[in-house]
């Protein structure tokens, strides 16, 4: 490979990426560093792109979970060093925006043209290629590079720093959750074991996991939650039952693709309802997952266009509070990331395989398919960490 080239996870079209060799990027602005990516994930929402289900184009490189070290800087860039260790929120901000200012980095509105909220390799989300790559252009790194500790160490536990850790702990923050109450999460992939996990650390007296996959459900037994399978019984009903009344918040982290108790048949709108119907009156739903407003592949004409049918007379009936968009990753990733460095915190446990680059085509099949227990995959682009 010339050095004027490198290695990418490249997107063809519906359930077909290849590895291509593309340009390396190089420094566009003063505010600009390469990295050398040592670790870039497979995350659930790039599925979403793999199968067909947005308009994401073909060309596209993927990864928006990205963690890797400084190899060039911009003239601009002064906290940051060559050979720096550093781990990138999903969101590219500026950190200069009104939003910014106030914190909410996922809503950027300097950085996409149009839209609030810029993010590597993911469709609508600005012209900034993934990190499932050798090399990754971060923009205005200074704001959005969190330094972590040199060499290898917790390096599977870093990379989820860039999305799933923070996104689940965000799911919890968005129901108004408080120490000592209970907590239902719907969906056990590794947002929702995220969440999960988040309300364990912070406390919950009960954190409930709804799912069908067994495997997903014993993560959740794992860390201390009560694994409820839908496909068993209604799982309010089941939550309700166990609980011995309804829960205080209720976090939904599946998002448009929620299929019904079959397990086969899409449903949009059915954890929505279960979360208003487990929560107490006066509780609060925290919603990271995934919704858009034009779906392709939606089961009917409502849902292509992100209209989704809600018990909202429920909701009000019951003031309920409700919090949802994306997870502003800099509101929470470096205290993550202390909890990690102090041993309080391994969020490594959803991680199911590692990978080179040159086997990424072959995981984000066997990770569509939910088959040799793919949950979540780690892509090494740049070869196997000493």
């Amino acid at each position: 490979m010339s050095k004027t080239n490198m290695k990418a996870v490249h997107y063809e079209g519906p359930f077909k990426v290849s590895i291509k060799e593309i340009p390396r990027p190089k420094i566009e602005h003063p505010d600009d560093v390469i990295i050398k990516v040592t670790t870039a994930a497979i995350c659930g929402s790039d599925l979403h792109m793999y199968q067909g289900r947005t308009a994401a184009q073909a060309g596209l490189v993927f990864g928006h979970e990205n963690m890797g070290i400084v190899e060039e800087l911009g003239s601009g860039v002064t906290l940051l060093e060559k050979g720096d260790r550093i781990v990138l929120p999903f969101n590219v901000a500026d950190g200069r925006c009104q939003n910014c200012e106030e914190g909410y980095t996922a809503f950027c509105t300097g950085v996409n043209p149009g839209f609030a909220g810029g993010a590597y390799g993911y469709v609508a989300m600005g012209p900034y290629q993934g990190g499932q790559a050798e090399y990754l252009r971060v923009p205005f790194a200074d704001f959005n590079a969190l330094k972590l500790p040199k060499g290898t160490e917790h390096e599977a536990d870093f990379a989820l720093l860039a999305d799933i850790f923070p996104t689940g702990w965000h799911g919890i923050q968005l129901s108004g959750f408080k120490p000592g109450e209970s907590v239902a999460v719907f969906g056990a992939g590794p947002v929702g074991l995220m969440a999960a996990y988040s309300g364990v650390l912070r406390g919950a007296s009960r954190v409930y996991v709804v799912d069908m996959v067994k495997e997903r459900l014993d993560a959740a037994k794992k860390i201390g939650c009560i694994p409820i399978d839908f496909k068993k019984s209604d799982p309010v009903d089941q939550i309700i039952k166990h609980n011995g009344g309804m829960v205080d918040r209720a976090v939904d982290a599946v998002g448009y693709q929620a299929v019904d108790s079959s397990g086969a048949k899409e449903k949009p709108n059915i954890v929505l309802d279960n979360l208003i119907r487990v929560t107490r009156p006066t509780g609060g739903l925290g919603i990271p997952g995934l919704y858009v407003p034009a779906d392709p592949g939606a089961p009917d004409e409502q849902a292509g266009k992100g209209q989704i049918l809600l018990s909202f007379g429920k909701l009000f009936e019951k003031g309920l509070s409700i919090g949802t968009g994306q997870c502003n990753v800099k509101a929470y990733n470096r205290y993550l990331r202390d909890l990690i460095i102090s041993g309080k915190a391994k969020p490594s446990f959803v991680v199911s395989h590692d990978v080179t680059i040159d086997e990424a085509s072959d995981a984000y099949e066997k990770f569509d398919k939910r088959i040799d227990g793919y949950t979540k995959v780690l892509i090494h682009p740049n070869g196997p960490l000493n």
